[in-house]
C-alpha cells in the first residue's frame, strides 16, 4: 500500500525499502538482531554443501535473499521451490522457516539441523541484521509524522513487559528472552552499516536495481 500511495508510511522489509527509490527510512527504529534471531533459519537434513533444493515461503523476500547471500558465501546455489504447508517442513531436506512457524518448528520433535540466519550473518560480516524498517514515502517526511512514529516506538518499548506478559503463544520465559532481548528495536550506526552491507551483497545477486538507503530523522537537525 505504500508503493501504490495508499499509505504515507509503513513498516516494510529492508529488501522492499532498498528496491524503492521513493522510500526514506526512519532513523533509530528497526526490527533487528545482533547474532541469533531464533525465528529465521534454514532447517536441513543434509550438510549445507549437499543442499540442492530449498523450500520456502515465496513472500519471505528478505529472508530468501539473506539465505541466498549466506549460501553463496559457502559456494552453495540451490534451486528454490515454494513450501505448500508448514506440515511439509518436517519432510523436506532443506526448508527456510520464519516467524511463528519457525519457533513452533524448533520446539517440536524434528530431525533437522538448524542454521540460524542471524548468527550466520554475524559470523560472515560481524554485523547485526536489520529485517524491517519504517519506510516513509518521498515527499511525506513531515516532522509531525516522524515524531509520531518515534513516540509510538518509545511507547511500545515501555509497554513491552506488559505485552510479553499478555501474549499467549509460547512459554513466558521464551517470550521474555525473544521479544525482550533477541529482537532489537533500535537503529544505530552498526545497523546502518549492516544495511549498506546487505545492499551491496543484494545488488551483486539481483537483476533489479538496488538503491542506497536514505535516512530521515524524527527531529530536524539544527543548521
Amino acid at each position: 500500500m505504500l508503493e501504490n500511495e495508499t499509505l504515507d508510511a509503513a513498516l516494510v522489509s529492508i529488501t522492499e525499502a532498498l528496491l524503492n527509490p521513493g522510500y526514506a527510512i526512519l532513523d533509530d527504529v528497526a526490527v533487528a538482531c545482533d547474532g541469533p534471531v531464533i525465528s529465521v533459519f534454514l532447517a536441513t537434513k543434509v550438510p549445507l554443501k549437499s543442499i540442492e533444493v530449498v523450500h520456502c515461503d515465496p513472500a519471505s523476500l528478505t529472508s530468501i535473499n539473506l539465505l541466498k547471500i549466506l549460501l553463496k558465501a559457502k559456494g552453495v546455489q540451490p534451486q528454490w521451490q515454494p513450501l505448500s504447508s508448514y506440515e511439509e517442513s518436517f519432510e523436506k531436506d532443506a526448508v527456510l522457516l520464519i516467524g511463528d512457524p519457525a519457533i513452533a518448528f524448533i520446539q517440536a520433535d524434528h530431525t533437522h539441523r538448524i542454521w540460524d540466519l542471524g548468527a550466520a550473518w554475524k559470523e560472515l560480516t560481524g554485523l547485526p541484521f536489520v529485517f524491517a524498517v519504517w519506510a516513509i514515502r518521498q515527499g511525506y517526511e513531515d516532522p509531525a509524522l516522524l515524531s509520531s512514529l518515534m513516540s509510538a516506538k518509545l511507547k511500545g518499548i515501555a509497554q513491552l513487559p506488559a505485552l510479553i506478559e499478555g501474549e499467549s503463544r509460547f512459554d513466558p520465559d521464551f517470550r521474555k528472552e525473544y521479544l525482550g532481548k533477541t529482537i532489537q528495536y533500535d537503529m544505530g550506526e552498526r545497523e546502518k552499516t549492516a544495511i549498506h552491507c546487505f545492499m551491496e551483497k543484494l545488488a551483486a545477486g539481483l537483476d533489479q536495481k538496488v538503491y542506497p538507503p536514505r535516512f530521515v530523522y524524527h527531529e530536524v537537525p539544527k543548521k
